[in-house]
């Protein structure tokens, strides 16, 4: 399984990683074939009466007993690996044999030098053209773009030609992955479900450090992406790893042109989703997310203060309010400088420049306990007698 597999176990199951069974920080990630059995957002959606589609990265188990079709999905179309060539949809990674993975269904299928990007952009809008107005649907849309390698089409190269290359090259993809989003909303609108369809847009991580991003493998590339001044990347439990916007949209339900500062974790929108499908919060006990469409509907409504939690191959970070405390954290995913353990203000210091652990003492103190709380939580569920 794949580094980032986590944060796809966490949304569609609702349950912290290490819960879901795809994650444990005692010792590293733990590697695991696939997703274990368990209830989705999709079957739970399945449940209610809802037409379910996937059209993209799966990354939850390349077999074929973790195909998503055992998960709640209907109709699935995309790959099940964690990247494939955006053109000819090839596998490939470090020493491994190149794999050709691309799948309708459970049927291998080729497309061969069509951009990935446009056509699961295309196969979304299809499904929901064909369910929009006669069934409810959950339509879910895991792009690759812009992740490496590096491609985009020449015409969204053109759009962005004055742009400096590492650079351009990524802001194409993102151009190329706008215009799918694009085709996705018309396909809303021109259905007449665009008001009443909640339409979620969030990322599973900040931007890559990876050498595999850099054009011509020089350091001094581009390295793909700004976290936007703060610290850490993808791969890192600093901001810049795990602070990533999100986008949400509900016309007949919630306000528009809104922020919110609210603190979410992937494994909170099964809850949130299922409250907005049931018109009713949900009673999952068995979950680790909680619904924050109350809040998200009335930004005075505050979310009772809680503590969360992120942890990536032996870093790990908790918080709570105004104040998070790292331990064995890393600037991105593989440089040397380790930061063993340190107390951050987010609201005075959101780029966690200085530990304030001496002038914070029962902060740290406090925090420190739940940080051992959720060694040992992540402990038991990772336990297999």
């Amino acid at each position: 399984m794949g580094r980032f597999t986590p944060s796809r176990a966490a949304l569609l199951t609702g349950k912290h990683p290490a819960h879901a069974g795809v994650e444990t920080i005692l010792g590293g990630s733990r590697r695991t074939p696939g997703l274990a059995p368990q209830p989705t957002l999709a079957s739970r959606l399945r449940e209610r009466g809802y037409r379910t589609g996937r059209f993209g990265k799966w990354h939850l188990g390349a077999a074929d007993e973790y195909v998503p079709t055992r998960y709640g999905f209907e109709e699935v179309f995309g790959f099940r690996a964690g990247c494939v060539d955006y053109y000819s949809h090839i596998f490939y990674w470090g020493g491994h044999d190149p794999v050709y993975d691309l799948w309708d269904g459970e049927e291998e299928v080729w497309r061969n030098g069509e951009y990935l990007t446009t056509v699961l952009g295309e196969r979304a809008s299809e499904f929901i053209s064909r369910h929009a107005g006669t069934d409810p649907f959950f339509c879910y849309v895991p792009f690759n773009a812009p992740h490496y390698p590096m491609h985009a089409p020449a015409e969204h190269m053109e759009r962005v030609a004055h742009l400096p290359p590492g650079r351009r090259e990524t802001a194409a993809m993102i151009t190329a992955l706008d215009d799918a989003v694009g085709r996705i909303l018309a396909a809303l609108e021109d259905t007449g479900a665009r008001e009443d369809t909640i339409v979620l847009f969030p990322s599973d991580n900040g931007p890559s450090r990876e050498s595999r991003n850099w054009l011509g493998g020089e350091e001094i590339s581009y390295e793909g992406g700004s976290a936007g001044g703060l610290r850490g990347a993808k791969g890192s439990v600093f901001e810049g790893g795990v602070r990533v916007p999100g986008i949400l949209s509900w016309p007949a339900q919630l306000p528009a042109g809104t922020q919110s500062t609210l603190v979410g974790l992937m494994m909170h929108l099964l809850p949130t989703l299922l409250h907005g499908a049931d018109w009713a919060a949900p009673e999952l006990p068995e979950v680790d997310g909680i619904p924050l469409l109350d809040t998200l509907r009335d930004p005075r409504r505050e979310v009772p203060e809680r503590t969360v939690a992120w942890a990536y191959e032996g870093q790990v970070a908790v918080r709570r309010g105004r104040f998070k405390l790292v331990a064995g954290a890393r600037e991105g995913m593989e440089p040397p400088a380790v930061v063993e353990r340190a107390l951050y203000d987010l609201e005075a210091d959101p780029a966690e420049a200085a530990d304030v652990a001496a002038q914070e003492p029962e902060v740290a103190r406090a925090l420190g306990e739940e940080l051992a709380a959720y060694r040992a939580q992540v402990s038991q569920w990772g336990r297999t007698d």
